[in-house]
């Protein structure tokens, strides 16, 4: 079995597996910032497979969440692209001291995300959970939004909880769908209850790695359609599908589970894990 430990600050939480040097792990929730997880580790530790702020999109943070026109505002490029009068802001509180024991960690992030003018109009709360198999690791996560005033969330291409890992054009990658779908033109916007990812990772001269997205049955829109970027990044979105509405004080609980592995995409696998996490009908990660 493998034992995690931690580091912890009020804007950092770093989780390590025994002697391994570098964080399996890190979370990242910086004052008045986007809160989001970078890097994570290859289970065999050779490789970051989340890629923060790539060229192209300077607001793409490994994994985070994201959501587009919420009342007309936006929640999606921090102010850093075209829409800036319209762009929201992030405000993570310090972040508390994880739970770990053995090959397990656990940890919350709540941020309250404000309009232009500076009005709280919801929080957000991502709960976390680390399972560290050794050969793969198991993240878990419970997102749940609570509306300060009455919300609409408008549709939209794309939006919600999303991956960026580090793909590159000249060394390309693998993409399948629950659905069978295995290029990102046929899966995106395409509804499914999994979307596996797998790629060569710069640094990494042991073959590829790769991510696997997984949706829960309990989720609002479930199976829901998908972002799939010509970079790879990916989303499930409800927000592809139609416009949504919060009341004031009302919750939306979305849970998801990201299984990380090395070498190629392996359907039986990820079907097997989707299964187990299907199964698990609690309201918690």
């Amino acid at each position: 079995m493998t034992h995690l430990y931690a580091e912890h600050t009020d804007e950092r939480i770093t989780l390590y597996r025994g002697l391994l040097e570098l964080p399996l792990l890190t979370q990242q929730a910086a004052r008045d910032k986007r809160a989001y997880i970078h890097p994570i580790l290859a289970p065999d530790g050779i490789g970051e497979l989340t890629e923060n702020q790539p060229r192209h999109h300077l607001w793409q943070h490994g994994l985070y969440v994201g959501l587009n026109d919420i009342n007309g505002v936006g929640f999606w490029e921090e102010g850093l692209g075209s829409n800036r009068a319209t762009d929201g802001s992030f405000h993570p509180q310090p972040l508390a001291a994880p739970v770990v024991s053995g090959s397990t960690a656990s940890w919350e992030v709540v941020s309250e995300w404000r309009d232009p003018s500076g009005s709280a109009m919801l929080t957000e709360k991502q709960n976390w959970k680390l399972t560290d198999n050794g050969d793969t690791l198991v993240l878990n996560v419970g997102w749940t939004l609570t509306a300060a005033v009455d919300l609409r969330f408008g549709k939209y291409d794309y939006g919600g909880l999303f991956l960026r890992m580090p793909w590159r054009a000249v060394s390309g990658g693998s993409v399948l769908t629950s659905e069978g779908a295995v290029s990102t033109d046929t899966a995106e916007g395409q509804r499914a209850r999994w979307i596996a990812l797998s790629m060569p990772i710069p640094g990494r001269p042991v073959g590829p790695a790769g991510i696997a997205f997984l949706d829960h049955p309990s989720n609002p829109g479930y199976p829901n359609p998908w972002r799939v970027d010509g970079g790879f990044g990916i989303v499930p979105s409800r927000s592809i599908a139609r416009e949504w509405h919060l009341r004031a004080g009302a919750q939306s609980l979305n849970r998801y589970r990201l299984f990380i592995y090395t070498g190629a995409i392996d359907p039986s696998a990820v079907e097997a894990e989707w299964t187990r996490f299907a199964s698990n009908e609690r309201t918690d990660t």
